[in-house]
């Protein structure tokens, strides 16, 4: 009877609650399989998986894999929304192990905290977008070695402004950005600054570009031409940014840029593919680091083996004294001494060139104002995957059209939702 009603629903068979009043059914997961479209209201059909329960092991029996292979089918052929409760069935939560017929959940809704398996790299197309929800009673014994940013856990790191606040309490953030055909990338990172809360903007362009850089960026910007950066080290600023679209012609000097700038300084892009020519500069920094790689720039700073995307940020951090923030499908946080942090925000959507130049400059903007590096990685990282969440639900783009403009002018919502410490 399930997999005849499983079939129908693909078939666009219409039906009501009310008309499944009475029916019987032989077993439990027959009862939850029983699903329906919604009454013709136009949204999308949503599925709840709460077939199996976290302490379930080894691979799906029937007649559940059945089931789970029908589910899977309608999502696909009615663009349908699947959400897991706890977890979706046939992953294994302990190891992120899964089944070639587990549920593939658009959401997953755990309990209490996020599930070890949850977050392994194996699960990360089955989970979907991760949401927790808390349970204020609830004591998970001993320090944990992993944590998943949410709202709640993040919202205390906002800094609340004191009434009598001027700019200079906020930072003076320097951008090196640009190059010829980049110019954009460096747009990207000073607007992404400004949009954190960064105090004053410096954007520091190669002389060839500056006139276009100037036109370009936005009044609140103040943009300089560099030549060859080997003047910037002895610039003072409180924070840095350095890499996007900034290209590799002058790497050496970068590189010494990198070791020698006493502030925080947030590397990115360009930034990271130079210092993959000599990596051990990390080792002689003489102030702190973020680094934020996207997978394949992690690739050139390191060959990552076998390693999980975990494992290859904490041995990173081990090696160098970097703070790093590892982007992708769930964005890694991690630095010696602090807990690897996963990020909880995000959307396929954001795969796309400059999404990175807008996290650099937010981080950055951040920093500014007086967060950790890891702190500004972790609230930097939700921020703009959020931005990105609302951009879609309430701003009427998709996973296609949204770009990293979209992320920058939903900043303010995503900073409303995160000083309430949740999500609207």
């Amino acid at each position: 009877m399930t997999r005849k009603r499983l079939a129908a629903l693909r078939e666009g068979e219409s039906g009501s609650p009310e008309s499944f009043r009475g029916d019987t059914y032989d077993t439990p997961a027959q009862a939850v399989a029983a699903h329906r479209p919604l009454p013709h209201s136009g949204s999308r059909t949503i599925i709840l998986d709460g077939l199996l329960g976290v302490g379930t092991k080894g691979l799906l029996r029937e007649p559940i894999r059945a089931i789970a292979r029908e589910l899977n089918a309608v999502r696909l052929e009615k663009n349908a929304v699947v959400v897991a409760v706890d977890l979706p069935s046939g992953l294994n939560g302990d190891t992120g192990e899964v089944d070639p017929d587990s549920v593939m959940a658009d959401f997953t809704v755990t309990i209490g905290f996020a599930k070890h398996g949850l977050i392994a790299d194996s699960a990360i197309d089955f989970v979907g977008r991760l949401v927790v929800l808390p349970l204020p009673d609830l004591e998970v014994g001993g320090a944990r070695n992993e944590v998943i940013a949410t709202a709640p856990t993040l919202a205390r790191l906002v800094p609340r402004r004191k009434f009598g606040a001027y700019k200079n309490q906020f930072g003076r953030i320097g951008v090196v950005a640009g190059s010829k055909g980049f110019v954009g990338a460096a747009i990207l990172t000073a607007k992404g600054v400004l949009r954190s809360g960064g105090g004053l903007v410096e954007l520091f362009v190669p002389e060839d570009i500056y006139e276009i850089a100037a036109a370009a960026a936005p009044p609140e910007v103040m943009v300089k031409a560099t030549r060859g950066y080997k003047d910037l080290a002895e610039v003072k600023m409180d924070v840095w940014a350095i890499g996007p679209g900034l290209g590799t012609a002058h790497g050496a000097r970068i590189r010494d840029l990198i070791a020698r700038v006493e502030q925080p300084m947030v590397v990115d892009a360009d930034g990271l593919n130079v210092l993959a020519e000599e990596v051990d500069v990390l080792s002689r920094c003489r102030g702190p680091r973020l680094l934020t790689p996207h997978p394949g720039e992690m690739q050139r700073l390191v060959a990552p083996g076998k390693m999980t995307r975990a494992g290859l940020a904490r041995s990173f951090c081990e090696r160098f004294p970097v703070t790093l923030l590892l982007k992708g499908s769930r964005t890694v946080v991690a630095q010696k001494g602090q807990p690897l942090s996963f990020n909880s925000t995000g959307t396929p959507g954001m795969a796309k060139g400059g999404m990175g130049d807008v996290l650099t400059g937010v981080c950055a903007g951040l920093i500014g104002q007086g967060m950790s590096l890891y702190d500004a990685a972790r609230v930097g990282a939700w921020l703009c995957g959020r931005s990105a969440e609302i951009a879609l639900v309430e701003g009427g783009e998709t996973e296609l059209t949204l770009l990293p403009s979209d992320v920058l002018n939903n900043l303010r919502h995503a900073f409303i939702e995160l000083e309430i410490g949740s999500t609207l």
